[in-house]
This record gives C-alpha cells, structure tokens and sequence, in this order.
C-alpha cells in the first residue's frame, strides 16, 4: 500500500497556488544544492550541520529526516498532500516523479521538488476533528496516518485504524517546545485563529470586515439582512460616504467556493466611479477573478481567508470591544533569538 505525505507549502501556504498552477511539491533548505547523491541520513545530517551550524542539535535532526524522505523515501505512486490557507482547502494528489534538484527554478523554495498530479481537493472544514487535528502537525513534512488519507479520499474507516488515535499519533517528527521557531509557532497560532474565524455565519463574518475597517480609522454602515444590491459594507472617514475614500466591501463567506470573474464584474457594475472596492472571499478567488480585478476601472481589492487572518492579526490591537468578542484573541509573548 502507498504512504500518504504532507507537505507544506512554505510559511503560510504562501506557495499553495505554485503548487497547484505547476503540479508539484517543494521543500525549502535550499543552501543544500542538490541531494540527489545522498547515501544516507547520517550523510544528509551531517550536511545540514555544517550548512546551518546556528541550529539546535533536535531542529537539525528534524530538518534531515524530513528532507531524507522527500529525497528517498517519498516512492512513484505515493498519495501527496498540501493545505492552500488561502481557501482553507487540501489538495490532493499522487506523486508521479523522481525528486529533481532545479538550479534555476522559479523560486529558490521550489529548486528540491517532486512531480505530482492533482485530482481533487478537501474543505478543511468538511473534515473530522481528529483529521483536522492530524493534519495540522507543525512540521513541513510527515506522513499522514491511514484513517486520514481514507478520509481525504472519501474511502471510510481503514479497518484497524483508529482516526483518533491515529490524530494522537501522527508521524511527524517530534520536536519539544523549546526546540519550535517563532514562525512554527506563528503558523499553529494562525491555523487556529482560521479555525475560528471559519466558523463565523455569514453576518457575523460581515461584522468582522467591519471591525476591521473600524480598527483601521474607517467608520462603517453595515447593510441590512436581504438584498444587499451588491455591497455588504460602506466604509469612510465620516461614516456617511460623503468624504473620500468610500470603500464599497463585498463580503462573500464560503470557505471552499471560489469567486469568479462574473461574480467580480456583477460588483464593479454597480461602483460609482470615485468608489474604491474591496472584495472579501473566504473561499479565494479564480486566477480569472484576479485579472478582472486587474483590469477593473476602479481600485479594487481582493482578500482571500488567509490575507483576512493576516489583516485582522495585525490590527487586532486596535479592535473594538464589540469586534474583540466575535474572536477573544489573547496575546502571547514568545521568545526569539535577536
């Protein structure tokens, strides 16, 4: 039976799209060069080492096994995972190629790759708790247990495994806490955030944008439940729209539902030609939405999950009381090396 393998698209998913777009997965670590000569673990480790002598001994240890699978382990026909934050969706697929080292690659991120073809993709929320949990493992690659792989290829229980156990258990490679980085931190801390965010009905997901606005010195009128004639939110320094800028916010909650290029031309229809436009889509947006934006003939802004998260975090200081309660974020202090 073929291993099932996460692989993360860099801090954030900031790569999840270059995956899809290219049929591939990468790993970073990128002063490595080329592994293809690899004997062993020993070996790869003792490259690591020298290369990034900075590091703890367990980071670095964690760092070799994982790309020594990438490297050998990973096998032709091995089912293959990675999570787009972006529209809170995992994509999957099979690998279909021997690791490749790409000197001149699109991005140095991408110089250590594998082939794969994409067939389907899973909401993170139509998940299992147990799944949801498994697969939000901290490290950038490891394998996914078999009940998980079952559900994300909607193929029932895998007889003997027990998906809550198998969340339990999961085969990432251990780490301490002491031994996590502040960007391992900041991505569990951001999964979570999403996760909460995510949950949110479509008001008060509206409430939410509106907060936001608030928090960065916009005054806000929220429309009414019903027909909303293709705005959600008027956001202006008076609160009145009679002083610039008046930002028109559609707000569109549905987290696994992409916004096309006609939803994006039914908004701009409706835009005054001093208006500026900021479209808010949980789900993301098509490749075809994001020309139309391009070309739209006002300013306009698309924010997918992931840019929201990335918004609200970093103005959540400034939130209302009103806003603050649909989260109850709390801050954490971490410390970093300087």
């Amino acid at each position: 039976m073929h291993s099932c393998w996460m692989v993360r698209a860099g801090t954030g998913g900031r790569f999840a799209t270059a995956f899809r777009q290219n049929s591939y997965v990468s790993v970073g670590w990128r002063k490595l060069g080329d592994l293809t000569l690899v004997r062993s673990r020993d070996e790869l480790l003792d490259m690591v080492s020298r290369t990034y002598p900075e590091t703890r001994d367990q980071t670095r240890l964690m760092w070799a096994g994982q790309l020594y699978r990438f490297v050998k382990v990973f096998q032709i026909g091995d089912r293959v995972v990675t999570y787009d934050p972006g529209s809170r969706v995992f994509l999957c697929g099979t690998i279909t190629g021997d690791y490749v080292y790409d000197g001149n690659a699109e991005f140095e991120e991408a110089m250590n790759r594998r082939a794969v073809l994409w067939s389907h993709e899973v909401r993170k929320d139509s998940l299992s708790a147990a799944a949801r949990n498994s697969l939000g493992a901290i490290s950038t690659l490891f394998k996914v247990p078999d009940a998980v792989a079952a559900e994300l290829w909607n193929e029932g229980h895998v007889p003997g495994a027990d998906p809550v156990t198998a969340a339990a258990t999961a085969e990432p490679d251990a780490v301490s806490l002491p031994a996590l980085s502040f960007e391992q931190v900041s991505t569990a801390a951001q999964d979570a955030i999403s996760d909460k965010i995510a949950k949110l009905d479509p008001y008060q997901m509206q409430e939410l944008v509106a907060g936001l606005l608030r928090a960065m010195g916009y005054k806000t009128v929220i429309s009414r439940p019903g027909a909303d004639r293709g705005r959600d939110i008027v956001a202006s320094p008076d609160g009145f729209g009679f002083r610039d800028p008046r930002i028109v916010v559609e707000v569109k909650h549905r987290p696994g539902e992409r916004i096309g290029a006609p939803e994006l031309r039914s908004f701009l229809g409706g835009r005054h030609p001093a208006d500026k436009g900021l479209y808010v889509s949980t789900g993301g947006f098509t490749n075809e939405a994001r020309y139309e934006a391009e070309r739209a003939s006002i300013p306009l802004t698309l924010i997918d999950f992931d840019g929201l998260v990335e918004a609200i975090v970093g103005n959540y200081d400034r939130f209302d009381e009103q806003s603050r309660q649909l989260l109850g974020l709390r801050v954490v202090y971490w410390p970093v090396d300087l």
